[in-house]
């Protein structure tokens, strides 16, 4: 199973046949898929399930009938434990960005991580995850596949938003203040912080 945030509402790819799906159950192709996403983007849906009897493939299929962008991003901690958080959009969300042609994974979400928020000196210490986000673009809706990793600095200089990305503000939080962003962020950020090793963190 897999989940697709379409406006925060999820898009659920499964293999198991819904038995109460009341009109939210689609297949695997692009005209059914779109009206899917189209429905939960318009707020007519509060979820949607799309089948497919592989699970194995229906994540490749998905990705077929809908344009990729590939992402990476950074959770961050520096030496205090602080989390690392840039605030767009009138959400706290974690410093992310597009690969560019012909950069590695890994090199895009430090370069990312740099460009958005001014923090150097940035080590990966492990893959996270990887999140997927459905967004609107010239008129058509795109799929965001965003690769997150673990990084740690002992970065203790300015912060610095990329304004031309939006970013109003860039901060280090503790866990209490973790907490409280959280209530303002995305479900693809919440995700991430499910095995953070904090118990004040639900």
């Amino acid at each position: 199973m897999y989940k697709v945030f379409v406006n925060e509402s999820p898009l659920i790819l499964t293999n198991e046949r819904q038995n109460n799906s009341n009109g939210n159950l689609f297949t695997l192709d692009g005209d059914s898929i779109l009206m899917a996403i189209d429905s939960l983007a318009k707020g007519r849906l509060k979820e949607a399930y799309v089948y497919h009897p592989d699970e194995e493939k229906m994540l490749d299929v998905f990705m077929h009938k809908i344009p990729v962008v590939v992402a990476g991003g950074g959770f961050v901690t520096n030496a205090k434990g602080k989390v690392l958080f840039i605030y767009r959009n009138e959400k706290w969300d974690l410093p992310k960005g597009k690969v560019d042609k012909g950069e590695s994974i890994e090199k895009a979400a430090i370069r990312e991580v740099e460009e958005e928020t001014g923090v150097k000196g940035l080590i990966i210490d492990k893959f996270l995850q990887t999140t997927y986000h459905v967004f609107r673009r010239n008129g058509e809706y795109r799929l965001k596949q965003v690769h997150w990793f673990a990084m740690s600095t002992t970065y203790d200089g300015k912060l610095v938003g990329q304004k031309e990305e939006g970013i109003m503000k860039v901060k280090w939080k503790g866990s209490k203040k973790v907490k409280k962003a959280l209530k303002n962020s995305y479900h693809n950020i919440k995700i991430l912080f499910k095995d953070w090793p904090n118990p004040e963190i639900k």
